[in-house]
């Protein structure tokens, strides 16, 4: 699971990079100001998220099964909030809204959110 966190982590940090710099400059004459705006918060979240499961590797053992819900949490959660902003994003701007993802993004928000609150459920428990 630690290394699970770990591979996903920088292979999300890879990909915001890479993301960024294509919305930044091949999408940037494709995409409405909003859109843009859209598909960047995307790359942010995706790249803060990379960095949290990289933290998370290299700090929790993940012998207990809530640590391991976190990693679940952090990177389920960020492929779909991440990525159906991207697929929402580009296929509005192709006009072919692919409309049934606009639910996917808030159900991966409550997955990080989740994972949030079992990395501050594992800090409360480290103080009893």
């Amino acid at each position: 699971m630690v290394l699970l966190a770990q591979i996903v982590g920088a292979l999300y940090g890879l990909l915001a990079v890479i993301f960024g710099a294509f919305g930044a400059h091949a999408l940037k004459k494709l995409l409405s100001e909003e859109q843009l705006k859209s598909f960047e918060t995307g790359v942010k979240y995706q790249m803060y998220h990379a960095l949290v499961l990289l933290v998370v590797g290299f700090n929790f053992n993940m012998d207990v099964a809530f640590q391991q819900y976190m990693v679940y949490c952090f990177v389920i959660g960020t492929f779909l909030f991440s990525f159906s902003i991207y697929a929402l994003v580009i296929s509005s701007a192709k006009g072919k809204k692919l409309r049934f993802l606009g639910p996917i993004t808030p159900l991966g928000g409550l997955l990080l959110v989740c994972g949030w609150g079992l990395l501050l459920y594992s800090f409360i428990n480290n103080l009893i």
